[in-house]
């Protein structure tokens, strides 16, 4: 089975930039990475509100999903407290998992495949739920309940949102999934906006045809 890493990614999230792996007793330490995705969120964080992008930082890299126009996975990785286009705010520590890395990709990958691109919407399936749901699998508790507090009170809030958050919410996902559909490798090569160097460190996943790790 193919690697679902792209061949451009660069490795350097393998220890290096985020939060630590395991802590030496073969557990691995969790974290949900959060991030702003409107200045809004300056006045609305004091009141445990904000209108926020997460991720799973687990292994030494982060697990996002977002908004493309594809009917494919809208899962991506990047560097950990590195996603392109949105300001990174705090890290809040979720927990530890006995996953191996194998596992833990067989996992993510089953995962990915329930969040296509094409279905992401801010308020009833957006990263937040995403990342809510692989952390109450991975350790039985769901994330921080501001973190996607906005979007549960519903579409009241709709007025305060930038209209370029309504529509897509993520709009710095590449347009193209790092692997075609026969597994070959396939770079993500364009973003909606953002540099070529920030394309290479930002890839989608997609489900293979491998089973599920007994977890």
């Amino acid at each position: 089975m193919p690697s679902i890493l792209s061949r451009c990614t660069s490795g350097k999230g393998k220890g290096g930039m985020g939060n630590g792996g395991g802590d030496g007793s073969g557990r691995t330490h969790i974290y949900l990475n959060v991030y702003d995705l409107t200045p809004v969120n300056n006045y609305l964080y004091w009141f445990g509100l904000g209108v926020f992008h997460s991720g799973i930082e687990v292994h030494g890299m982060e697990y996002g999903f977002g908004a493309h126009d594809y009917p494919t996975s809208g899962v991506f990785e990047v560097e950990p407290k590195s996603c392109p286009g949105f300001i990174f705010r705090r890290s809040v520590w979720l927990g530890t998992t006995d996953m191996s890395h194998s596992e833990f990709r067989l996992f993510i990958e089953d995962v990915a495949g329930k969040y296509h691109g094409d279905m992401y919407h801010l308020i009833i399936k957006n990263c937040n739920h995403f990342t809510d749901e692989v952390s109450r699998h991975m350790t039985g508790k769901p994330i921080p309940g501001w973190v996607n507090r906005l979007a549960r009170l519903g579409s009241f809030f709709n007025c305060i949102l930038p209209e370029n958050i309504q529509v897509t919410a993520v709009g710095q996902l590449p347009l193209h999934p790092a692997y075609s559909e026969d597994g070959s490798d396939s770079c993500a090569s364009s973003f909606v906006e953002g540099s070529e160097e920030e394309d290479a460190d930002h890839h989608l996943l997609k489900k293979t045809n491998s089973g599920l790790c007994a977890c």
